[in-house]
């Protein structure tokens, strides 16, 4: 089994807050990231695939493709927009990097699986110092 690993940037703005609770509640609970006019990252996504090499081709999965499918299914919708109002597949969902990566998952699965690869994992860099990682 052998895997490979492409890695996308793009930038979105997001805000993590609860609407069930105060705005007390969600500044101790989320801080600087509860803030009303939002806030945003330069995301780094790291999508791994697994699978065997072709005998003709010596790939698993051509990389280009494996770009531009992250980009048709994944950049396009979230680059420089806002995750809680702008993106499907975030409609009334927590905006977490957590949340996000399992969405990111969810929409590429079916398209990757479909080539005959698996989906290992979606890495996702929020900031230098916190990423999260998915294994479905």
């Amino acid at each position: 089994m052998v895997h490979l690993t492409r890695v996308e940037h793009f930038n979105a703005a997001h805000k993590l807050v609860n609407p069930n609770w105060s705005d007390e509640a969600n500044k101790e609970a989320f801080g600087k990231c509860a803030n009303e006019n939002w806030h945003g990252h330069n995301y780094e996504l790291h999508v791994t695939i697994k699978g065997e090499p072709n005998a003709e081709t010596g790939f698993i999965y051509n990389a280009k493709k494996l770009s531009e499918l992250i980009k048709d299914v994944i950049v396009e919708k979230v680059d420089h927009r806002n995750l809680n109002l702008d993106v499907d597949f975030m409609k009334g969902k927590f905006t977490s990097a957590e949340n996000f990566a399992m969405g990111i998952w969810n929409e590429l699965k079916p398209h990757i699986e479909k080539d005959g690869v698996q989906l290992h994992c979606v890495k996702l860099v929020e900031t230098p110092k916190i990423y999260v990682e998915y294994f479905g």
